[in-house]
């Protein structure tokens, strides 16, 4: 009894967590190609439409997909990849992956991702914030 208590607990405070656009790896090299995955749970009883990536000026994509039935689009500046928008149906309550391979900068300690994740009701969840506020961006440390 006590264990499924603490269980119940740690899954209630552990739930805002899984609200939030994560990426995978937490963790790469300076000067890297990675794959990397974005999973993006659709909250609040609304279904996503879009999920736009802000392409940092130090890292260079190399490949986007889609998954199955969705879209993605890239928008380039002078050549280099600044936006990627996947058009995607994440019903609400489901989560979906986006994958993508880049090119991590030849130094820094961290990536951050600045993500933005518009609703089927017109509404928009900007990931950009610093880790602990209620909007955080997703971050990949960098390691020498």
């Amino acid at each position: 009894m006590r264990s499924a208590l603490i269980l119940t607990g740690l899954l209630v405070v552990a739930s805002p967590a899984f609200a939030h656009v994560g990426v995978l790896p937490r963790e790469s090299k300076t000067g890297a190609t990675e794959n990397y995955t974005f999973g993006v749970p659709s909250e609040g009883g609304k279904t996503t439409t879009t999920v736009v990536l802000d392409v940092p000026e130090s890292v260079t994509i190399v490949t986007v997909s889609a998954p199955e039935g969705a879209t993605h689009a890239e928008t380039r500046t002078n050549g280099r990849v600044t936006e990627v928008t996947w058009t995607i149906q994440i019903a609400a309550g489901a989560s979906a992956e986006l994958r993508f391979v880049a090119k991590n900068p030849d130094r820094g300690d961290a990536i951050v991702w600045k993500v933005h994740q518009k609703y089927s009701d017109g509404t928009v969840s900007d990931w950009i914030g610093e880790a602990g506020t209620r909007s955080p961006a997703p971050v990949t440390k960098l390691l020498p």
